[in-house]
């Protein structure tokens, strides 16, 4: 069965590209041979369960892209089934670009990294925002995170493709970098207490 991402991703001019410097070849067995890759397995669910951050990318009705980064606590954006996934629009700058980018054309695609296990996950398909529907609201929202939302948006999946870590950074976030320094900073209390005694 053909991999969904490059029905999607290898038009004929990144054909023709493929061609042209060699690789076309190697994508046409890739793709004839390869699985559909247009579900969301177990792996990747607990993949996206732990994401605090992503990006969403649309298209304008004058084709340019918009990309967008959206964050939250971990597990906001969640898994509904095995093509759907889901997240609570939040308040923000009401540009509402992204909004309006969907009311015309519903392709969307998500960029999930993973910069502290140099992951990546690319995934297409198209997206819908659901506006005054407590149902969604109720299911995406967030307990206790101190944000309004607006709205749900859902992604209907399509294609998803794991890229290799070439060239990613190793990055943490401040609640990473807490829960390593806690150890150190215990033992240096540890060890200040110690030498506070020896001098009394």
């Amino acid at each position: 069965m053909p991999r969904k991402f490059g029905e999607i991703a290898f038009t004929p001019e990144v054909q023709t590209a493929q061609a042209q410097r060699g690789s076309r070849q190697t994508y046409e067995k890739y793709i004839a041979n390869g699985p559909a890759n247009d579900t969301i397995t177990p792996k990747i669910k607990e993949f996206i369960a732990q994401l605090d951050g992503f990006y969403l990318g649309t298209v304008s009705s004058n084709g340019y892209p918009y990309i967008q980064f959206r964050g939250g606590p971990p597990g906001f954006l969640k898994v509904l089934d095995e093509k759907t996934l889901g997240f609570a629009d939040f308040a923000g700058n009401v540009q509402y670009i992204t909004v309006g980018n969907l009311s015309g054309n519903d392709k969307a695609f998500l960029f999930l990294m993973d910069y502290r296990h140099r992951k990546r996950i690319k995934i297409w398909g198209r997206a819908e925002y659901v506006e005054g529907d407590s149902k969604w609201t109720e299911t995406l929202g967030i307990v206790g995170y101190p944000a309004t939302v607006e709205r749900a948006i859902l992604f209907h999946v399509e294609a998803i493709s794991e890229n290799c870590p070439q060239h990613i950074p190793i990055r943490y976030s401040e609640t990473e970098v807490e829960a390593m320094m806690a150890p150190l900073q215990a033992r240096i209390v540890e060890l200040e207490q110690q030498l506070s005694d020896r001098a009394s």
